[in-house]
């Protein structure tokens, strides 16, 4: 990675803390993710101890302040472990992701004061797992028309119908869901509220059977006749989409990390590979075909890492950065199914068997360019942003 990013003058190399925070998690990766991941992926084992174990040293908590038991980093620090983890397993990556920025990120931005000593410690210490509800089987990117509604009664609010694509739809103990209380199609017609696992009204549906990030639990969340609380509403009434979409720009760092780690591990996969493997008496990482390949494959991680980079420094300087966010989650997931399609090619024959890594990155790498918005959403916001 490039020390300095010359245009801005920001310093990107890695500060004291990153180092030592890089090679922790690599450490805990190394003992305990590696040796379960093609176990976990074959059986959808999605492994709640391993983040229980996780949040002890504080990554279920990177963002979330020391006074609510959180780690009290910034976004630099994030994407270090986001991306040392998914270089080692893309599922566990993106369940970690998906607990600190979405299900924590959203308490952490909107709660009030309240509501963030209720539910912050028991996430960021890795006791509770969080899930983020957003999607509806009928509206992806079209969020505006979702289905599920709440409807007041007294100091409760009734909230009824289905969320899907929920990552830690069936494990989590909270979730954060976006529903609709006003009008549809209306951006002021949506409003977030905070759900526990014990609500009689809430159980997981379907769990998905997916290509890739096997390990990483993805199901159905069904409200019926769910009571909630009025206090367990986040920020006000009508708030739920505007607070959605900003939550969504630090989700897309996310994804841009996970991006990076998935493409660093297909990428030293294989540097390690065509070292190490000979075809006509020589290594085949010698033959000029195989070294373009490697060289295009660090050039764009190193591309993908410095647009993450510039985005994370402006969310930790509370900058906007809704198109530098887009950017980001645009190549850097567009760049990681290349470099994980890439990785399989050198493999030759073994990288299409599940007795070499490069397999499952290719396979968890398709999912980074459609969650948390397509690629093709990410152009149109990025369009909407430079077309203005």
């Amino acid at each position: 990675m490039s020390e300095v990013l010359e245009q801005t003058g920001i310093d990107f190399s890695p500060t004291e803390n990153q180092e030592m925070i890089a090679q922790t998690v690599r450490d805990f990766a190394e003992k305990y993710i590696r040796p379960n991941v093609m176990t976990w992926d074959e059986s959808q084992h999605f492994p709640v101890e391993l983040f229980n174990q996780m949040g002890e040293l504080g990554l279920m908590g990177v963002l979330v302040p020391e006074a609510y038991g959180g780690a009290g980093l910034g976004y630099f620090e994030y994407y270090t472990v986001i991306t040392e983890v998914a270089r080692v397993c893309g599922s566990i990556g993106l369940s970690v992701a998906a607990h600190n920025s979405l299900c924590t990120g959203h308490i952490l931005q909107f709660g009030n004061e309240e509501q963030k000593q209720k539910w912050l410690p028991k996430l960021a210490s890795g006791e509770w797992i969080g899930a983020w509800g957003l999607t509806e089987p009928n509206t992806g990117s079209d969020a505006k028309n979702m289905k599920t509604v709440a409807v007041k009664d007294g100091d409760y609010w009734v909230l009824n119908g289905t969320k899907c694509w929920i990552t830690h739809g069936k494990s989590s103990n909270v979730m954060v869901v976006i529903v609709r209380t006003g009008e549809v199609g209306d951006n002021h017609g949506m409003s977030t509220f905070v759900v526990e696992k014990d609500n009689p009204g809430v159980r997981a549906g379907k769990k998905e059977n997916k290509l890739g990030m096997r390990a990483s639990e993805t199901t159905e969340v069904i409200f019926e006749d769910c009571r909630v609380h009025q206090s367990c509403m986040l920020g006000n009434e009508g708030d739920g989409f505007i607070q959605a979409m900003k939550v969504l720009d630090g989700g897309r760092i996310s994804i841009a990390a996970l991006s990076v780690g998935i493409a660093k591990g297909a990428y030293e996969a294989s540097l390690k590979y065509a070292q190490e493997r000979e075809q006509f008496g020589q290594p085949i990482a010698n033959f000029q075909a195989i070294s373009f390949k490697l060289a295009d494959m660090a050039t764009k991680i190193e591309a993908a890492e410095l647009l993450t980079l510039q985005a994370a420094d402006m969310k930790n300087k509370h900058m906007k950065m809704t198109k530098e966010s887009a950017m980001a989650k645009y190549y850097a997931s567009e760049i990681c199914v290349q470099i994980a399609t890439d990785a399989v090619q050198i493999f030759g024959g073994y990288g299409y068997t599940k007795d070499f890594p490069v397999e499952k990155f290719y396979r968890d790498s398709k999912l980074c360019t459609i969650g948390e918005g397509t690629s093709e959403i990410q152009k149109l916001v990025i369009a909407r942003n430079i077309l203005r």
